[in-house]
């Protein structure tokens, strides 16, 4: 008994796949629930099991794009079937003799129509790209001789040479290009981003912190920390912690547009823009204001293993209030992100650099970072976006009021 393997519902947006990667192989022997391939849709990766044991039989080949309900493969009861035979193709006969078609040879006797150029004359005036139409024969019935066609090449005025192909320098080195078809997930993010240049009235403000209170506190309690929480202190459970409290001061920049009213929301879902193998990916922290330090670094390492392993579900990657993006892991100094549509900001964290700076009348030297809100000005105006920001900056430099919650 035979069954069809058939791609399944993923999402209620979602209406097809492509075929990434097939797992096993046409004709392997695969178990009950065994991954036999992978699909792949604009917002995430999904794994394809067998519906029964028996021998896989390939009907959608890698890279298809596929309905969902479009049958991917049958699965045969029972054990792996013998390869077949393949036919070898029937050779087509070829004649090993063939006749040619016979050539007309004019006898020294035969008429030729007038003006037409003996074979020696033709080949001349060919040669010569002479129009035998324009030579007077003097031979039998006006036809074209020899010394004719030799005539009408001196007559015949010469052609200017054609000027000489430019000469185009030799490049060192190779240059080589190559063409790759864009991923689902690709082809969303960039229709996205596009969408919300197009459509939000997008401003970006900036301000800097001073990153030492919070690195003189994550020496001091690291060890103990991550002994109690089994977990390390890192940068991004602060900037999460922060972006909670001040959203409690400023409900506009954790809010959103639909059509003519303003959603307002009282909880904090922290979308955490990760870079994964296939693309950007923002997976959300849940109800990030009523968690902990230690609750956030959890979620955020699962999240990002998930993310990764191309492991994240479409509930994981689906809502969100607000957009933390840290570009400052892959050196960046300064960036303007882009908002995560619907939503109305987003957060960008940047490399600590030590920079002079000065404190109480004195130039010192201090960990740096910049901080950048992208927000849309239709909901959020100046005011309210700058002020945000320095109340982040506010809390990240003094990390006890994020503690007390002051």
């Amino acid at each position: 008994m035979s069954i069809e393997i058939k791609v399944p519902p993923v999402g209620e947006s979602i209406t097809e796949v492509v075929l990434s990667r097939w797992v096993k192989n046409d004709g392997d022997a695969v178990e009950m629930d065994e991954v036999i391939a992978e699909l792949e849709s604009d917002k995430a990766t999904f794994e394809l099991t067998a519906e029964q044991a028996g021998t896989l039989r390939i009907v959608a080949a890698e890279g298809d794009t596929l309905a969902i309900g479009a049958v991917v493969c049958n699965i045969e009861e029972g054990g792996v079937a013998p390869a077949a035979k393949a036919e070898e193709a029937p050779k087509a006969a070829v004649a090993e003799d063939k006749v040619a078609a016979p050539v007309a040879v004019a006898k020294s006797g035969d008429s030729y129509a007038t003006g037409t150029p003996s074979p020696s004359a033709g080949k001349i005036l060919a040669e010569k790209d002479v129009d035998a139409a324009a030579v007077k024969g003097t031979g039998v019935d006006g036809r074209i001789t020899k010394e004719d066609a030799l005539k009408a090449e001196k007559a015949a005025p010469k052609k200017a040479a054609a000027p000489a192909a430019p000469v185009v320098a030799a490049v060192a080195g190779a240059r080589g290009e190559r063409r790759q078809k864009m991923s689902p997930l690709r082809k969303t993010v960039a229709k996205r981003l596009v969408a919300v240049k197009n459509e939000t009235a997008m401003l970006t403000t900036f301000n800097e912190v001073n990153m030492k209170p919070i690195m003189d506190l994550r020496s001091k309690y690291k060890d103990q920390f991550k002994e109690k929480y089994g977990v390390g202190l890192g940068f991004m459970s602060f900037f999460t912690k922060a972006v909670c409290e001040a959203a409690k001061d400023f409900p506009a920049v954790n809010a959103r547009i639909d059509g003519e009213e303003v959603v307002y929301n009282d909880f904090v879902d922290v979308s955490i823009a990760v870079s994964a193998p296939k693309g950007l990916v923002v997976p959300i922290i849940r109800n990030a204001e009523s968690m902990t330090l230690a609750q956030i670094e959890k979620t955020v390492i699962e999240l990002a293993t998930k993310a990764r392993d191309s492991k994240l579900t479409i509930e994981e990657m689906t809502g969100g209030t607000f957009t933390i993006t840290n570009g400052g892991v892959f050196g960046s100094m300064m960036s303007t992100p882009i908002i995560n549509s619907p939503q109305s900001a987003i957060l960008g964290m940047h490399n600590i650099i030590e920079r002079p700076i000065a404190e109480k009348g004195e130039v010192v030297i201090r960990p740096m970072m910049y901080l950048a809100l992208s927000y849309d000005h239709r909901i959020i105006d100046g005011r309210e976006s700058v002020g945000f920001l320095v109340r982040v900056k506010q809390l990240l430099e003094d990390p006890a009021r994020l503690l007390l919650g002051i």
